[in-house]
């Protein structure tokens, strides 16, 4: 007679690490429990790249950010973005999103609209770099709402400037 053994998520989690058969995740590849994601980023802006603010292009860089949630409306307020080098932007003011709204955060100077989905900077230098970059998204409370790397190489395979990360 056999006797077969079950080990539950616990046990099998401390055996494969026990073992050193534990694997490096990326990152980007973790789901984190938060109803806003980025949905997508415009890392290289249409056109030379000009950081004037007058006559620049930095409007055109810009980060969507939606709501996944089918029941919850979230308040922006207090998010942060951050890029690899430290580059920061804190929501300071009040932008609810519905379920299923999103909000471009763009680059440059502007009037932020809840009615136009939209939150500028107010600085026009680019935050995202044409190459490669790590974009993070912390809640209030510090914790990360998502991340995601980059490579122009292996994420725009169309080469427009402009990857998808959750539909």
């Amino acid at each position: 007679m056999r006797i077969r053994r079950i080990l539950t998520a616990s046990a099998t989690t401390a055996v494969v690490t026990a073992l050193g058969l534990a694997v490096a995740v990326p990152a980007q590849a973790a789901e984190y429990s938060s109803a806003l994601k980025i949905k997508g980023v415009q890392y290289d802006a249409p056109g030379r790249d000009s950081n004037k603010c007058s006559g620049g292009n930095t409007k055109n860089e810009y980060l969507t950010i939606k709501n996944y949630s089918k029941t919850a409306t979230v308040n922006l307020k207090g998010y942060k973005v951050k890029d690899a080098t430290g580059n920061t932007f804190t929501f300071k003011n009040t932008h609810t999103l519905q379920p299923g709204d999103y909000i471009s955060l763009r680059g440059g100077r502007g009037t932020d609209s809840d009615a136009k989905n939209v939150v500028y900077r107010q600085n026009c230098n680019f935050i995202w770099n044409n190459d490669k970059d790590t974009i993070y998204f912390y809640k209030p409370s510090g914790s990360r709402a998502d991340v995601h790397a980059y490579t122009k190489k292996a994420n725009d395979r169309d080469d427009n400037g402009y990857i998808t990360y959750h539909g």
